[in-house]
Order: C-alpha cells, then structure tokens, then sequence
C-alpha cells in the first residue's frame, strides 16, 4: 500500500490534485451549529461534484429540515456517476433542487434540475459566479491551493458561507487581516484536528482503502466561515496570573510582547500585549480580546520593514517559535 505522509499531502493541497472530498459524517457535526441559519436560504456548493459529494447529500436530504429555499451545485467536467472527476469529459453540470415533489422526502433524480454548463465549472467562471449571485449561503471544501482567491471572491459579493481550509490559512495576510476585522472566524466542531478526506482513486499516495475507496488525512484542519454561532461568544476562562509568575512569560526577542506557548496559560492580569499559538483562535471571542498583530519571520499584516528586516519576530531568547498571534485583553 502507497501511503502519504503530511508533506506529500501538503505538496498536493498546493498542487492541481485539490480534489479531497469531505466526509458526511463531518459535515452533520458541523451543521448542527447553524441549522436556524439556513431557513429560508439558497445554499451553493461551488466546489462539489453533486453525484458524489456529502454536501450535496447533506443539504438535499435535509433539505425539508432546514427549510431550504433551494440547493445549487456545480463541478469540473465529469461525465462519470461513479468515479471523481478527472476533468476530461466534454461538458460540466449544476444540479438545482427546490425540494421534495413526491411526498417521500427524498431527493429523487427526477426532482434534480441538470443543467449543463458551457464551460469547465471552476468557481471562477462567469457560470459559476452567475450563480453564485443567487446564493445567500456558500457551503463546500475548496481547493486549498487557491484559498486565498476563493475567499477574496465570497468577500466580493458579500456572501455568508461555510467553508473548510487548513489552520496555516490563517497566516496568509488576506485571511488574517478579515480575522484581525472580525469579518471571518474559524467555526465550530473541527478545532484543527485531522480528518479524513476521500480522494481520487487514481492518487497514488493516500493513508488507507476502506471497500475499495481511497482516504487521506490532512492535519490542522479547520472550518472558516463568517455566520454567528453561540459558542464564538463564550470567554475563555483565565486563571492564571503574570503577577508573581514573570519568569514563566519572557518577553519577544524583537516585539513588545510576553510569550503564551498554552492558551490555558493566558494571565487574567495582564494588560499588555501577549503573543499567542495560533490555535487560540477555535476558542477566540471578539468580545473579550482584541487581536493587534501576527508574529512570524516579519509582521503578518506589514511584511518586513525598514525597522524589522532581519529581525526574527516570533523569537523568544534567541530562538525561533512558530507563528504567533499578538492579542489584548480587552476585559482588564
């Protein structure tokens, strides 16, 4: 058996082998933090191909549930009901379901509007992006090599969305500084932890085969998404102090700020400026702290400059740490 290590995944995730399918059982833990969201919606899954996809199952078998205005999907080229899309068939589809016609709750083929599309399907196309008008909700895993641009474009049009990505999405400058703004937070369920993604089964590298399907898992991964959900309001609970316990919190080498290497080790007292693991951010509320800065090489938000070029920021006592989010009690 060929099995994938994180690197080679990683190398596919910035390659043209994008295609890593969510599993459904992920996609109703999600979900359920958002059901009183979709009444009423039009859902998009613009990175699906519906005759396989766990999206499209999830929202069409719930579509009643939910309360559903309609679902659209669209996908590269493909022509096979049974195999991922290699894109190299002639014609790409959507699929529009408006809901349960027969009484039997259960999408029917013949309740599927199939619609085919003049071009190859990327959500970049005109189609695609026609579509997307018409949408209230995005919902969907899309290719982690083009996440910046695929984020830049809900942002565009001013759509609410669901979307999964990888934790080091974070330090991108385009997706941190919407973090920074409070227009984009990381939702619920997954808190970085690795999922299993179904993958082509032409992909020679992969972790195991369950019934002849291939799967990989791919670490830190986390759901992004700009819908409200209760828990982002909940304080982290602090119990700690700075007061009396200085040496456990040095300072940057080159950034006015104390090192937290554990967000269970955020002091209560502190009203400074502390640097953080990026992993502060699945239990982040806006309300109770205030993010000022990514710390890596240079400034996430700025880059080098003339006063930092050279400078390692995320360094602490000389040696280097990884990336690190500088936050500010707002509550002190």
């Amino acid at each position: 058996m060929a099995k994938a290590s994180n690197t080679h995944l990683r190398k596919a995730e910035g390659s043209k082998k994008d295609e890593f399918y969510t599993q459904l059982s992920d996609i109703e833990k999600k979900m359920c933090h958002y059901k009183d969201l979709f009444n009423g919606k039009t859902v998009f899954c613009n990175c699906d191909d519906p005759r396989v996809s766990s999206f499209f199952h999830y929202f069409s078998y719930n579509f009643e549930n939910l309360g559903l205005k309609k679902l659209i999907t669209t996908c590269y080229k493909n022509q096979d009901m049974d195999l991922f899309s290699e894109n190299k068939s002639e014609r790409a589809i959507w699929l529009e379901y408006n809901g349960d016609k027969n009484g039997d709750k259960v999408p029917n083929p013949e309740e599927i509007g199939i619609n085919y599309l003049e071009g190859d399907g990327d959500f970049r196309s005109l189609e695609s992006i026609e579509l997307l008008k018409q949408a209230d909700i995005v919902v969907t895993n899309p290719p982690f090599s083009l996440f910046r641009e695929y984020v830049a474009q809900l942002m565009e049009y001013g759509k609410k969305f669901i979307i999964i990505g990888n934790m080091n999405a974070i330090t991108y400058k385009e997706i941190f500084s919407l973090i920074k703004e409070d227009k984009l937070w990381l939702g619920a369920s997954l808190d970085g932890r690795n999922i299993w993604f179904r993958i082509p089964y032409e992909y020679e590298k992969y972790h195991k085969i369950e019934n002849g399907i291939k799967y990989a898992f791919v670490a830190s991964t986390i759901w992004f998404t700009n819908l409200d959900y209760k828990k982002r309001h909940d304080d982290i609970t602090l119990y700690k102090t700075y007061k009396g316990n200085e040496s456990e919190y040095p300072k940057f080498d080159n950034y006015d700020a104390i090192n937290v290497n554990k967000v269970a080790d955020i002091p209560m007292d502190y009203k400074g400026l502390i640097g953080v693991p990026i992993t502060f951010l699945t239990k982040y509320n806006s309300e109770q702290f205030e993010i000022i800065e990514g710390l890596n090489t240079y400034s996430i938000l700025e880059g080098p400059t003339v006063e930092t070029r050279g400078k390692y920021l995320a360094q602490v006592n000389g040696k280097p740490i990884y990336v690190r989010i500088v936050i500010k009690n707002k509550k002190i």
